[in-house]
């Protein structure tokens, strides 16, 4: 099993095997040849009201910390301007349905985005179809963290399948292809940081969102490799489950996804061994 360890800003960018050229260009290496990758989780026991309500102050600091965590950088504004530029259209994909990304992650980003100098007009809500992403030069994953009734896991891999054009194509079994879509190239490449709201996550699969299956995990998971914060948020997700059923709770349909968007596509590293899990902040059922 991985390593679960509090490190600093530096510690993390190092500890990443594309460090040098996220430095250099903001672009993480996500080619066949990384051998691995870190993920951000930070959590805030304030971050939500009565474990329903987003608490946004607390939000907007979260997510100012993760967002230099992830780059290296020691303020908000360089760690965004470090992944983007003011010329750039920036594209925020967050989950429609099913646990829906809280507005509140979405608007925090927008501010902070408008605060590094990105222009509010070239800032896009990009979630849709494949005419979505074809205008944007950058893109933002905002997924929420959810077990899904067609893919098993529905966050990361899952939240840009309407740029396929056949998103039922992607379903049952067939979600072992959804990493080909990452490398379609009208999203390849594109793609500088995946934020995962994970304050409230879902761990049952729907059709509609079971109450008793979500909880207050007052969280936020972040990298810039979308297979290694895929598998993450895969064991948070597994963990949780185990826990509610005391015994071995399968996702249905099985998320072959995540080992096949590493293995067959290259999208990213989805083996645990190769994941440093980086935390900050509330500790408690840390699920990890």
């Amino acid at each position: 099993m991985s390593k679960t360890t509090v490190f600093t800003r530096r510690d993390f960018l190092r500890s990443t095997a594309a460090a040098a050229t996220v430095a250099a260009t903001g672009v993480p290496d996500l080619s066949a040849a990384a051998t691995s990758s870190s993920v951000l989780v930070l959590r805030d026991q304030k971050a939500m009201i009565d474990d329903y309500k987003v608490d946004a102050g607390v939000l907007n600091k979260m997510l100012a910390e993760t967002v230099m965590r992830v780059t290296g950088e020691k303020t908000a504004k360089s760690a965004w301007l470090s992944l983007f530029k003011p010329t750039d259209v920036v594209g925020l994909v967050a989950t429609p349905h099913l646990n829906p990304t809280h507005p509140e992650v979405v608007a925090a980003v927008r501010e902070q985005l408008r605060d590094a100098g990105i222009p509010e007009n070239n800032m896009r809500d990009a979630q849709g179809g494949p005419e979505k992403v074809e205008q944007c030069t950058a893109l933002i994953s905002l997924p929420g963290l959810k077990a899904h009734w067609l893919t098993g896991i529905g966050t990361v891999l899952k939240n840009y399948i309407m740029y396929s054009g056949n998103p039922e194509a992607y379903h049952n079994q067939n979600n072992v292809k959804l990493g080909e879509i990452w490398n379609l190239p009208r999203v390849k490449g594109k793609t500088k940081l995946i934020l995962v709201d994970a304050l409230r996550p879902l761990c049952d699969k729907g059709p509609q969102p079971d109450p008793r299956y979500m909880w207050p995990y007052k969280g936020l998971v972040a990298g810039q490799d979308p297979v290694a914060v895929e598998r993450v948020c895969l064991k948070i997700i597994t963990e949780k489950r185990h826990a509610i059923r005391g015994e071995t709770w399968l996702l249905s349909p099985p998320p072959l996804c995540v080992e096949a968007a590493d293995k067959q596509y290259h999208v990213g590293v989805s083996d645990l061994q190769k994941i440093k899990i980086n935390t900050a902040g509330w500790a408690q059922d840390l699920l990890l």
